[in-house]
């Protein structure tokens, strides 16, 4: 199963001299969608090699991960818990996101932002499986070895589009991570840019850190460019606002404005300058 590459014909990239390809990994696999399929498929598959009949994963309020992943275990058949950032939720009524989780049978247990900063730690998991029972664990946004060595395959499927840029956004770093390596399959000069959407953390440690997980050093040509986060995760300006709300008049696609809004914002502000010349093929992955 792949994503369709779609060439976008927009002005201003005709203007530059600039291909700008869409890979469209939000219609790989609805409802889950997209990249999240790729990280979790492989974790749903080791957890039930393991026999466990649970997956317990994080997120924070807002988290599509904690969506997805209620309705990739749904349809794996396995019991999901999300634990989210914010204990202060408890007893309100769930904004659309975590409902839609719990109406794919996942169990919500919220926690404080004191305990969310240690819930990797060993003591912490032992606590959360004491509440929830044995599960296998995954990290916020899917991101360990299993999700990366799952992304592996976005990259073997652009390694031959003719790009020779290719760009995402970036949350956790899992799926820039796989993304490059699965492009050494092709081109090797590929180049990766990943456009941080948080910027409260070491992307360009914690991506190397995965890389070194998954496959046990650092793969192909990556790097973060942390200039277009617009103040973090969450946030947005009306700059970003008028960009999106344009993208989706001329294209018919409404942008993620936590992810793609910006990493699609910075390639057009650097079409047919330095970063982007006249020539050159620019894949832009649409993660869903």
């Amino acid at each position: 199963m792949s994503s369709p590459l779609q060439l976008l014909e927009d002005e201003r990239a005709e203007r530059a001299g600039v291909r700008v390809l869409l890979k469209r990994d939000d219609l790989l696999h609805p409802p889950v969608s997209g990249t999240k399929w790729r990280k979790l498929r492989p974790n749903l598959e080791r957890a039930r090699a393991l026999g466990h009949d649970t997956l317990l994963t994080f997120g924070g309020a807002y988290s599509n991960h904690l969506r997805a992943a209620a309705a990739a275990g749904r349809e794996a058949g396995l019991r999901t818990v999300g634990v989210v950032r914010g204990d202060e939720l408890r007893g309100r009524e769930l904004n659309p996101v975590l409902r839609q989780a719990a109406s794919a049978g996942m169990e919500l247990d919220f926690i404080s932002r004191s305990a969310w900063r240690t819930r990797m730690e060993p003591e912490s998991l032992d606590a959360l499986q004491g509440r929830h029972g044995s599960a296998w664990v995954v990290p916020e946004g899917g991101s360990n070895a299993e999700g990366v060595r799952g992304c592996v395959s976005l990259g073997e499927e652009l390694a031959g589009s003719g790009a020779d840029v290719v760009c995402c956004s970036v949350g956790t770093g899992g799926m820039l991570a796989g993304l490059a390596a699965g492009l050494t399959a092709g081109a090797a000069a590929m180049q990766v840019v990943g456009y941080a959407a948080p910027v409260h953390a070491d992307l360009e440690a914690e991506t190397l850190a995965l890389q070194h997980d998954a496959f046990g050093g650092r793969r192909g040509t990556w790097r973060i460019d942390a200039t277009s986060a617009f103040g973090g995760y969450g946030r947005r300006t009306p700059e970003l606002d008028v960009f999106r709300a344009d993208f989706e008049q001329r294209h018919g696609l409404a942008l993620d404005p936590a992810y793609e809004a910006k990493a699609l914002f910075a390639v057009f502000a650097g079409l047919g300058g330095p970063e982007f010349p006249a020539g050159t093929t620019v894949a832009v992955v649409v993660a869903g």
